[in-house]
């Protein structure tokens, strides 16, 4: 159960991150420079500034998740699948509207890729066996001779 957790846990981490990352770069593309919030500080959308909020505040449950998944889970398992975030990030910039960015095929590849290498790292992997080892002097008997 507790490696159901970890994996729940990293992919909600994930998950937040994703939305995260679209939530921040929608807000900041309609948002002016930063340099010019402090000229006229009351006249930016309240909307777009929540979303900013929210994104923020995603990243912080995000941060929260991963903790909580690296206590159920080996590193490299649980880093890999952060990688799925850069997958998700591509699809939803060039799937939602708002974004702009076309699908490529080179995006398309580099998603499969980082799929597949989540796959490969996270693939369960067979029980394994421990041989044992005869030594000089156990039970298996007496050593072999060399007399004639």
């Amino acid at each position: 159960m507790s490696r159901v957790r970890g994996f729940a846990l990293a992919l909600g981490s994930v998950a937040l991150v994703s939305a995260a990352q679209l939530g921040m770069r929608w807000a900041m593309a309609r948002l002016p420079a930063a340099a010019q919030w402090l000229e006229a500080p009351g006249s930016h959308p309240l909307p777009l500034l929540g979303v900013l909020a929210a994104a923020v505040l995603a990243y912080a449950l995000s941060l929260l998740c991963w903790l909580g998944a690296l206590r159920h889970l080996p590193l490299g398992r649980a880093y890999s699948l952060l990688s799925i975030s850069y997958a998700l990030v591509y699809l939803g910039a060039a799937a939602l509207p708002g974004f702009g960015e076309p699908p490529s095929a080179r995006g398309a590849l580099g998603v499969a890729l980082v799929i597949a290498g989540v796959l490969a790292i996270n693939a369960p992997r067979g029980k394994r066996t421990v041989t044992k080892q005869r030594h000089a002097g156990s039970s298996a008997g007496p050593a072999p001779s060399n007399h004639l």
